[in-house]
């Protein structure tokens, strides 16, 4: 019986990514086509055969909700073709800050769209800096949830910072922040924030020292900008000689670009997961296309990946 052939394909979304990705595997990226009627309703469709074969379906499910809807659509399209084994490849997994009820009559949505992608027939996952990693456990099917830590580690070593410290923006990425400082051999300082409401902070100030330090804050996200610029400028105040961030996701929502062009960051490093919308002078993006390419290759042939999780910021 012949090996099942590898097909990886893409939604519209991530396009852009699924062709990088795509090369550094070293196939051409599958032929899909999207139908769409007058209403807005879509349709996708493949337009080669994938019976019996292994399906990577590249999508990230940023906004719009559409993104996600094109996913579960297209795991469907490949169920019901009769493809050997479908793995979403979702580079950035939408609405993993829901992960919880944190006030009363709230849904879990990341618990929702687990069960959407498992009811849509999906058999495997990969992911990368989910927001919650308990989230893994929303699923009753393998995920194989990647780091950005995996490129951000040897990019904050060639900077040669004399005084390297680490910092998360708020509370909650202090353990993030600690593994790196303590992989970095580095100073940490732990930055406290309180919320007025969702995306609006309050007061924020910083424990630890940071006179003439480089500090580097770490993130999953980062969306309106608010909080990392504020940490920037306040760490800045109290005497640090550069600030720069890293953060895997890149959603810049709002002003987001203002405020980062504004603050007192001097870098920004994030990854390709989610397309810049517009540029930015401090944004260096580096890409994950070999990371997710390598991965790809190693679950279609049963390989290991746990060498690719020696930079795991969850030490």
């Amino acid at each position: 019986m012949s090996e099942p052939i590898v097909n990886i394909v893409s939604g519209r979304a991530t396009h852009y990514l699924a062709e990088k990705i795509a090369s550094c595997y070293g196939k051409k990226l599958g032929q899909m086509h999207v139908s769409t009627f007058s209403d807005g309703e879509f349709q996708p469709s493949f337009e080669e055969t994938i019976r019996g074969n292994d399906m990577f379906i590249i999508q990230s499910t940023f906004a719009p909700t559409d993104n996600l809807f094109e996913l579960l659509l297209m795991i469907d399209a490949a169920k019901r073709a009769s493809a050997k084994t479908i793995v979403a490849v979702i580079p950035y997994f939408g609405y993993a800050r829901q992960d919880r009820k944190d006030k009363p009559r709230v849904p879990i949505a990341s618990k929702l769209i687990a069960n959407l992608l498992c009811a849509a027939g999906v058999d495997r996952i990969i992911t990368m800096d989910l927001h919650a990693d308990q989230i893994q456990g929303f699923f009753d099917i393998p995920v194989d949830h990647l780091y950005g830590s995996t490129m951000f580690v040897p990019y904050i070593k060639n900077l040669y910072l004399p005084n390297l410290t680490m910092s998360s923006p708020d509370t909650g990425g202090t353990r993030r922040a600690a593994a790196y400082a303590k992989f970095l051999n580095s100073d940490l300082v732990i930055c406290y924030k309180t919320r007025a409401k969702a995306n609006v902070v309050e007061k924020l100030t910083v424990i630890g020292d940071v006179e003439g330090k480089d500090v580097v804050l770490v993130d999953d996200i980062i969306d309106t900008a608010g909080t990392i610029a504020k940490a920037s400028d306040m760490l800045m105040d109290k005497g640090a000689t550069s600030v720069r961030a890293v953060a895997t996701h890149a959603i810049l929502s709002g002003k987001a670009i203002e405020r980062l062009e504004k603050s007192a960051l001097k870098e920004i490093i994030v990854t390709d997961t989610i397309p810049l919308k517009q540029e930015c002078s401090k944004v260096t993006v580096l890409s994950i296309a070999h990371l997710f390419a390598d991965v790809i290759g190693r679950v279609h042939n049963y390989e290991s990946i746990s060498t690719h999780f020696k930079f795991n910021p969850i030490l």
